[in-house]
């Protein structure tokens, strides 16, 4: 066997969800360009594009948009569930733990025919968004505010977390921000979700599976580490010495690199964009004013890109979104790619079994009787 460590470039599926060419910084959804989708789609309308492999008719588009609404109402059992735990678990235990549970409750969760699945991808794609949003007002004490069918998935995220409704700069990027982490192949939440549907599991159990992976810090949780950095380092005057202390202590600096593309994130591209857009409607550039200043000493000194979570950091912290929140709202996006990958697996499914390198003790060893040890 050829020894791959982390399966690094190692074709593991066909699939026609998402295509990546990381020497040129291409990203696509269904063959359609990451910047067109981010300047003129909707989260809604990727959601489409993802589940059934084109982009809407006006109709469907507004049928989804009411579907994805009514489902964000949460069963009263899960909710009871996250009073429960009274901000004892993490933001990304409640989310999971209560995906999880959801399937106790979801109406076709003993149906595995592709309707029933395709519901609960809509089902799960309005629910996570209230998960999030419910949780952390409960944990600070809140009563969760209830979800508003008629209006637009990002809109609602904010009113539902905030408590009211957020003005026009900041629905927009956080839209935008939903359309850039909708998918991106196989990482790794993605490829653990269709591990276990390819065992013909159910569709909760692959989310719950995805959204344990994405809590590992190797994956999700850079951008909370980027926005902690910024907060350390304070003002824009104090970014060059603090950076190169950093670099030379051999400091890791989140948000730069990526273990696909070697040009920059084409998804950077539009959330530096967005950060300062919103820095300047909000009257405080502060955040970006020192992540720009980072971006530029890291490509000088280690000619490293900025990544997706370099930017999101600054535009999350800006919409009022707390750290902690910045993985779940990961997933609160992401519920759109995996449930894709989840259907299609289950569409062309074969059992998902890799080979090991065996590195032990050469074969054959001698059995050593238990008094002879």
């Amino acid at each position: 066997m050829v020894e791959v460590e982390g399966l690094q470039d190692v074709v593991a599926a066909d699939s026609s969800i998402c295509f990546i060419d990381g020497a040129r910084g291409i990203l696509s959804y269904r063959g359609i360009d990451i910047h067109e989708l981010a300047e003129k789609s909707s989260f809604e309308e990727v959601c489409f594009l993802l589940w059934e492999g084109r982009l809407p008719r006006r109709d469907e588009l507004a049928r989804l948009r009411r579907d994805i609404g009514r489902e964000r109402t949460v069963p009263a059992e899960t909710l009871d569930l996250l009073r429960r735990w009274g901000g004892r678990a993490t933001a990304m235990d409640a989310l999971r733990s209560a995906v999880s549970a959801l399937s106790a409750a979801d109406p076709d969760a003993r149906s595995m025919e592709p309707e029933a699945n395709r519901r609960k991808a809509v089902r799960l794609t309005g629910q996570l968004a209230t998960i999030v949003a419910a949780y952390h007002r409960l944990r600070e004490g809140r009563e969760p505010v209830p979800p508003d069918p008629g209006r637009g998935h990002a809109e609602d995220f904010l009113r539902m977390l905030n408590g009211e409704t957020a003005g026009a700069a900041s629905v927009r990027a956080l839209d935008v921000a939903l359309v850039l982490h909708a998918d991106h192949e196989l990482n790794a939440s993605t490829f653990a979700a269709r591990v276990t549907a390819a065992t013909l599991s159910d569709m909760h159990s692959a989310i719950t599976s995805a959204i344990g992976t994405l809590k590992g810090p190797l994956h999700g949780g850079a951008n909370e580490a980027v926005l902690k950095m910024l907060r350390e380092i304070g003002s824009l005057d104090r970014v060059d010495d603090d950076i190169r202390a950093r670099l030379a202590r051999k400091e890791k600096i989140m948000g730069f690199g990526h273990r696909v593309y070697t040009t920059e994130d084409p998804r950077a591209t539009h959330l530096r964009a967005m950060s300062e857009e919103v820095a300047r409607s909000a009257g405080d550039t502060s955040l970006y004013d020192m992540s720009r200043r980072v971006e530029q000493l890291i490509r000088n000194e280690k000619r490293l890109n900025a990544n997706v979570d370099f930017y999101s950091a600054s535009v999350y912290a800006m919409l009022g979104i707390p750290a902690d929140l910045f993985t779940p709202i990961f997933a609160v996006s992401r519920i759109s790619g995996w449930t894709a990958h989840v259907l299609e697996q289950y569409a062309h499914n074969r059992l998902i079994r890799p080979r090991a390198e065996y590195t032990g003790p050469a074969y054959p060893q001698p059995y050593v009787p238990l008094d002879a040890r």
